[in-house]
């Protein structure tokens, strides 16, 4: 039973994940990125009330304050930066494709930093799989739901590259922290840095047009949602499965993303690829197979 809670714990925080870019655009037809993300945090930071003490006196006790701060920087500060702006530009189903790339980017830097090992089969699956993210982002048109899906996709993949370094990270630090820990910082990193934002940078008064219209509160609920479901429940179930797994096979539960996004894009938003971009979907999931069953947890 203990060795099967990992799996059951990423495979969970995959399904909420995967709905995440649906409940961000949602969020952004009556918000800015960073009003979206501050909000976002803070009921994160509100979810980690009850157990602050035990956090504080964790925190006080084992330091690794550089890591800490940069673990948040990656993620949520950088990535949800880039994210959320590139919500604002392409789809959700575009942007869940690209996430397909996060198993070989963090079996890359894990390559680097931790000594996971990686085989010629692994690079040439990332190299398919970069050739698909450059054929699905290059195919698709602007429109409606994607103003401008090429720099959306770009700013993805700088998510990917954040998300990437963020889980070599906490693969390091869940050495000595426990996973509620490390979202607890991650929340409270998170909303300094975009409620700074929020302060002093001026706020767009523009919104995204989905073409469609939603109840006032919906948006709302969606900032709620994010926060209390995804961030909380989200991170605590992957930083779990992280400490108890290697970075590369954590990450490898990513591939789910792609399939639950474009599942909910088209459900809930009603969005949908150009014929041509299906072969770039084909194309970046090859090459994640063709180098998932060759990921090795063994140092070199």
């Amino acid at each position: 039973m203990q060795g099967f809670l990992p799996h059951a714990a990423l495979i969970t925080a995959m399904i909420f994940w995967g709905s995440t870019f649906v409940a961000l655009r949602v969020a952004l037809t009556a918000l800015s990125p960073e009003q979206t993300m501050a909000g976002r945090m803070l009921v994160a930071c509100l979810a980690f009330l009850p157990l602050w003490p035990r956090i504080v006196r964790a925190l006080a006790a084992n330091g690794h304050w550089l890591g800490l701060f940069l673990l948040g920087l990656c993620e949520p500060c950088l990535y949800f930066l880039c994210e959320t702006h590139a919500l604002q530009l392409t789809t959700a189903s575009q942007a869940g494709m690209i996430t397909a790339l996060l198993p070989l980017l963090v079996a890359l830097t894990a390559f680097v930093f931790l000594h996971e090992r990686i085989t010629k089969r692994m690079c040439l699956g990332f190299v398919l799989a970069v050739s698909g993210v450059a054929w699905l982002t290059l195919g698709a048109e602007s429109g409606e739901k994607a103003v401008n899906p090429l720099l959306g996709n770009i700013l993805e993949c700088l998510a990917m590259c954040c998300a990437a370094a963020y889980t070599v990270l906490t693969r390091h630090l869940s050495r000595v922290y426990d996973a509620m820990s490390i979202t607890a910082v991650q929340s409270v990193v998170g909303m300094m840095f975009f409620c700074l934002l929020v302060a002093v940078v001026p706020q767009e008064a523009d919104r995204l047009g989905l073409g469609r219209a939603f109840p006032s509160w919906l948006p709302w609920a969606c900032v709620v949602y994010l926060g209390g479901i995804v961030t909380f429940a989200g991170y605590g179930l992957y930083n779990f499965g992280v400490k108890r797994l290697s970075a590369g096979q954590a990450a490898a539960y990513v591939n789910l993303i792609p399939v639950f996004a474009l599942l909910c894009g088209v459900l809930l938003l009603d969005e949908s690829l150009l014929p041509g971009q299906y072969g770039g979907c084909a194309l970046i999931l090859t090459g994640v197979l063709l180098s998932q069953g060759h990921m090795s947890t063994k140092t070199r």
